[in-house]
């Protein structure tokens, strides 16, 4: 979320997140102040608190704003109050309400907001506090973060300060004690053996400290005795044998001695010791305490946020699905810029959009399956066969009001990796991977006018379009898709109507990989193998396909290469979920040299331009610009011919080609999603008939999935316990084949690994990739219905 929507920091500074406390909500990320020998220079305010332009003509608060300390209040923190923390060069400084508790300071944008959101948090035992003026401080994190302060007066600056460095100091010590006890702290599974030994412990030092008394005690008495004896007057023979008794007990005192030295240093260690592993236990168990609270509080507010959201008005059925509308998150209205803190607040509840009982309640013939839970999942799957074959069909049974459980899910996702969390179908929709990556193809009629240019570069103006067209499809799908099976496939035979043909194959689990091969008799071949990775940042999930997308034109011979860019889905944790696209495309026809760069501009509360807007240029193998490309991912896409000007390189003539209105050329426009899309996932109309069943597919075509399949009906609970059973089944398979991998190499026979049922892996002659092309014999397969080669994967 940071480098989206983070206020913008001031020259010599970058722009940095203030991550949480253990004890605070996630923050949103703040913005970063001017860094150290930043121009123009923060001003000094009056000593009054009087207003001081800040940087860039921006006027602080006046008195009435100034900062005001409290020594110590309810709550127990060492120090709150009012300060104006420098937010960017359009706001300047900004009064905020301040906390200092336990080493932490964090931020709020008024006192009401402690008890739901926290701004910002900075962890002092790391950071470093200097004065700038009589009135303004920096409190910086190694870099990471950093806040620039102004306090009202000089005093209450220096009140601040000395506060804050005995925090600091405190927060050190701690630090410190708890880095010395890492060696010896204790895992807290079982606390109670733990508690156990350490008193035990303590008891046998106790025990010894009695003995070391005793020892020294009765060593003493021995010696006094013996000194007597000496003294007395006995026979030769006895005062002989007293010197040796006498030598003997200075041995046995010289012994002594060292034992009860080596036992004092004993107890003396098994005590620091018992302490630090005390401390340590403490502190592990504070720590899971705080952590507990946090995501509890965090569960406290999605019910409260979803309770709210229940009570209000019922959103019209039009509301989404238009780009650009005042509800749209990623197109904020600019009465909404009082505060650079506002980029970073969507606290809207989940989508849950409540219909009228009429709506709600209408059964067409895709769903009548879900009319009755008692009808077998085979016998619906042989009405909705029915149901389909004459027609395409044009809606889906309507999503479910389900409420979700935050807390259940955060729970089980401690200390686990994000990839093995097993994710309930809430958060899916009914389709799988397989069937999401062949909704590319919602534009194929773009590659079939691609075909028919006579000009390389005038058909890569139209493979670019392509390109961004894919994403219009996500601009409002925000649940994720199933993940397939290993095996599994997906078929679309649109021969008859669009005159194309595309398969799907799951080829590898670990890595998740799916293979993609499309043959259209308009004279292209369109064929991807993708790998997903994902990176979890907290407030944001991005997600990077991996892999080259190859399209070959068959009269011409021009073969394209390109790949995806990367998708960030925004608010994880809370708020309302929103996507963007961004980063570079680099479009290559390998056969004549020419490219196309699109760039896909990340979306900014501060731009002016367009949001989800990209652009995109056409060269020639000179680097020679032809066309310019311009529009957005999520509506429309325009080409511009460049008409060589005056200027360098043509530059001016190129500004002008976008002005020269007779020189465009509308190259792609969305379709209107249908009626009532938001009620069905924001499906698109082909998306909505992707899961449609069909007769004579494969038995591992994703239409089969049973799980995927109850879900589409609004059976979730049978929808979780159907995945969890088909997860658990393609386990067991994994395990038998890795156990006869295992034999296979002791007894030191050939194994062959897992391979595709339609696709074989091979180097690719373009980019010299492994990648998995299509080896033909599916579609031949089907003709014959013969599927005796298909693993069982249902």
């Amino acid at each position: 979320m940071a480098e989206l929507r983070a206020a913008a920091p001031g020259p010599g500074a970058a722009a940095a997140a203030a991550l949480p406390g253990p004890m605070a909500l996630p923050a949103a990320a703040a913005g970063g102040g001017p860094g150290p020998g930043a121009a123009p220079a923060l001003p000094s305010p009056a000593a009054a608190g009087g207003a001081g332009p800040g940087p860039g003509g921006v006027t602080a608060a006046p008195g009435a704003g100034s900062a005001s300390g409290a020594g110590g209040s309810a709550s127990g923190s060492a120090r709150e109050g009012w300060l104006f923390k420098w937010t960017n060069y359009i706001k300047g400084y900004q009064r905020r309400w301040f906390v200092l508790s336990n080493g932490l300071l964090s931020y709020y944008r008024s006192k009401a907001e402690m008890r739901h959101t926290c701004r910002g948090t900075i962890n002092l035992a790391t950071a470093n506090i200097t004065v700038e003026d009589s009135c303004n401080f920096i409190i910086s994190n190694g870099g990471a973060q950093t806040y620039h302060l102004k306090a009202s007066s000089e005093v209450e600056r220096q009140r601040w300060v000395t506060a804050l460095e005995l925090a600091k100091a405190k927060a050190v010590k701690m630090l410190e004690e708890s880095d010395d006890s890492g060696d010896e702290s204790v895992s807290q599974t079982d606390k109670t053996e733990l508690q156990s030994t350490l008193r035990t412990l303590s008891s046998k030092v106790e025990d010894l400290s009695t003995c070391n008394d005793l020892i020294a005690k009765h060593g003493t008495a021995l010696q006094r005795s013996l000194s007597e004896l000496e003294t007395l007057r006995l026979p030769a023979e006895s005062t002989e044998k007293i010197k040796q008794v006498n030598e003997r007990a200075t041995l046995f005192r010289i012994t002594s001695n060292a034992m009860i030295n080596a036992c004092r240093d004993f107890l003396v260690l098994a005590q620091t010791h018992s302490k630090k592993w005390q401390k340590s236990l403490q502190h592990e168990r504070d720590q899971r305490i705080r952590l507990e609270e946090t995501l509890e509080q965090l569960a406290k507010q999605h019910n409260h946020l979803e309770r709210a959201f229940r009570g209000a008005t019922v959103l019209p059925a039009n509301a989404p699905g238009t780009g650009g509308s005042a509800k749209d998150p990623c197109c904020p209205a600019k009465g909404d810029m009082s505060d650079e803190d506002d980029d970073n607040e969507f606290f809207d509840a989940p989508e849950i959009i409540t219909m009228p009982e009429s709506m709600g309640h209408k059964r067409t013939g895709s769903n009548i399956s879900g009319t009755s839970s008692d009808i077998s999942l085979d016998e619906q799957y042989k009405h909705q066969l029915e149901d389909t074959k004459k027609e395409k069909r044009t809606r889906i049974p309507y999503k479910p009001n389900y409420s979700l459980n935050l807390w259940s899910i955060m729970k089980n996702c401690i200390g686990k990796e994000l990839s093995k969390i097993p994710m309930p179908v809430n958060f899916n929709e009914p389709l799988s991977m397989l069937q999401r990556l062949t909704e590319d193809l919602e534009y194929s009629e773009l590659l079939d006018r691609a075909a028919k240019c006579e000009s390389s570069l005038e058909q890569l103006c139209y493979v670019a379009a392509f390109t961004v067209s894919s994403y219009s499809t996500t601009v409002f799908r925000t649940s994720k898709p199933f993940n397939p099976l290993l095996g599994e496939t997906f078929e679309l035979d649109r021969l008859e109507e669009n005159g194309y043909r595309s398969l799907c194959e799951q080829v590898c689990h670990h890595p998740p990989a799916a293979a993609h091969h499309v043959d259209s008799k308009h004279g292209w071949t369109l064929r991807q193998e993708i790998k997903i990775t994902s990176k979890f940042r907290g407030k944001y999930l991005s997600i990077m396909p991996l892999g080259t997308i190859h399209c070959v034109f068959h009269s011409s011979g021009n073969h394209y290469t390109w790949k995806k860019v990367t998708t960030t889905v925004h608010n994880i944790i809370v708020g309302k979920l929103w996507i963007d696209q961004s980063g570079e495309i680099e479009i290559v026809n390998h056969k004549t040299g020419d490219k196309c760069i699109l760039k896909f501009v990340p979306y900014s509360y501060f731009s002016r331009d367009v949001a989800r807007k990209v652009t995109g240029e056409v060269t020639d193998p000179t680097g020679k610009v032809h066309f310019v490309l311009l529009g957005t991912w999520d509506e429309k896409m325009d080409c511009y011919k460049v008409i060589p000007g005056v200027g360098d390189n043509g530059a001016e003539g190129r500004q002008r080609a976008h002005e020269a209105e007779d020189s465009r050329v509308l190259l792609w426009k969305r379709n209107p999603l249908p009626k009532y899309a938001e009620n069905m996932y924001y499906f698109s109309e082909l998306a909505l008939t992707l899961n449609a069943p069909e007769s004579g597919t494969a038995p591992t075509d994703s239409r089969r999935r049973p799980d995927q399949r109850l879900m589409e009906n609004g059976r979730w609970d049978e929808a979780n316990a159907e995945k969890q059973r088909l997860e658990e089944k393609q386990r067991i398979s994994r395990k038998r084949r890795e156990a006869e991998a295992a034999r296979a190499t002791e007894d030191g026979t050939p194994y062959d690994p897992y391979k595709p049922l339609w696709f074989e892996r091979k180097k690719d002659p373009i980019t010299q990739e492994l990648t998995h092309i299509y080896k033909g014999g599916y579609w031949e397969s089907k003709e014959k219905q013969d599927w005796t080669l298909c693993p069982d994967i249902f």
